[in-house]
């Protein structure tokens, strides 16, 4: 295990979007209120009320002097001792960056690169693909909120959420179809993937990625607790995989704001990579670490699921994105998680009479209508799970 940051640049070249058909199934967002990166662009100077974090909650203005001397752990696949260091990075932190992992930094760059041309790209083509509110909180498309409740603190950002497995669910047809740049096209364009396709032929190949990323990923962690390797994808069940593309605009007041609240991800593992302009952050030890970009790095994630399978032994990660007022920032999360009818439950081999079992068995789906219905703040989620022994 190894720590190290790698500084990396994504260029692009904008290119006026074609005429557009609107999506005959995706209605506009229009209940919603004005998207984040509009309201940047307008130039507002001060935060409308309702992206003001309360005090407490307000990201700090640089981080103590011991914070800043922690790292997220470096795992490289590729090496012998790999097992070694998931297993001590997901003891001790939750969050981890893999490298080595067999997926070409070309697919990485490129999936940056197409979420830039989308965010770059006119309001009016955007809208196109916009979410629809009748779909529920967290529906497929460009959006600026995600949390069901209307008296919650929004984040400073907007995100385009892309339904890909199974496949009985992914609708390419739902993902734009810009034709982006040429100086931006960073897979070869052959006959099966075209300008004209690139958006949709990049999300696709790296969902086929993510996913076999995450199944190895969940082996190793898997038998690192001495179970079969195929334990936790089979709690898991059939996985409903999304891909979120967030973009964080610059911020007029960033030190009221946070792009993303403090939470920790709902199902069990999530892969993301971002652009190299910083701002998530990692709660280690009651200390918010920032997390560097890698550009072959991706950040490995644990989610609540995985907690309550392996008996709280491995924790999920408490994570944020704080926000500056300069740069946008990108990121790009693939979220693995179980069905919604799928209950969730302790792997027995983890309990026993010094380990009692810490949560209770919860089908998914209710797990997930808590989530939004609540609001993320920190593990309060899976918290509400907990036995009292």
């Amino acid at each position: 295990m190894s720590t190290r940051t790698t500084a990396f640049t994504i260029t692009y070249t904008a290119t006026p979007s074609p005429n557009l058909p609107t999506p005959a199934a995706v209605p506009m967002e229009t209940a919603a209120p004005a998207r984040v990166q509009a309201l940047a662009e307008a130039g507002v100077s001060r935060l409308p009320a309702q992206y003001i974090q309360p005090p407490e909650h307000r990201p700090t203005p640089s981080p103590s002097p011991i914070a800043a001397a922690l790292s997220v752990p470096v795992v490289d696949l590729s090496t012998s001792t790999a097992d070694d260091a998931v297993r001590a990075a997901c003891a001790d932190w939750g969050a981890f960056h893999v490298v080595g992992h067999g997926v070409p930094v070309d697919l990485l760059d490129a999936v940056r690169a197409a979420g830039l041309a989308f965010f770059r790209a006119p309001m009016e083509d955007k809208l196109r693909f916009a979410c629809d509110p009748a779909r529920g909180a967290a529906s497929e498309g460009y959006g600026s909120r995600m949390l069901a409740n209307d008296d919650s603190v929004l984040d400073w950002r907007d995100y385009f959420d892309h339904h890909t497995l199974p496949e009985s669910r992914c609708d390419p047809a739902r993902w734009p179809d810009f034709v982006p740049g040429y100086s931006m096209l960073l897979l070869p364009i052959t006959r099966e993937i075209t300008p004209c396709t690139f958006y949709r032929d990049t999300i696709a190949k790296y969902s086929n990625s993510m996913k076999d990323l995450a199944q190895k990923l969940l082996c190793i962690i898997s038998e690192n607790l001495s179970l079969p390797p195929s334990y936790i994808q089979e709690a898991v069940g059939e996985v409903f995989q999304n891909i979120t593309i967030s973009y964080y605009s610059p911020c007029p007041q960033p030190d009221l704001a946070l792009g993303l609240q403090s939470h920790s991800d709902m199902g069990a593992i999530t892969l993301l990579i971002q652009d190299d302009v910083g701002g998530l952050e990692v709660l280690k030890d009651g200390m918010w670490i920032p997390v560097p970009a890698l550009r072959d790095g991706i950040l490995v994630i644990l989610a609540d699921q995985t907690e309550i399978i392996t008996n709280g032994r491995y924790k999920s990660s408490v994570h944020r994105a704080v926000v500056n007022a300069e740069h946008a920032r990108l990121s790009v999360a693939t979220f693995y998680d179980p069905s919604k009818s799928r209950k969730i439950c302790t792997a027995p081999q983890l309990v026993s009479e010094n380990e009692p079992q810490k949560y209770r068995d919860v089908i998914y789906g209710d797990y997930v209508s808590s989530w939004y219905s609540k609001g993320p703040e920190g593990k309060r989620n899976i918290d509400a799970l907990l036995i009292q022994h």
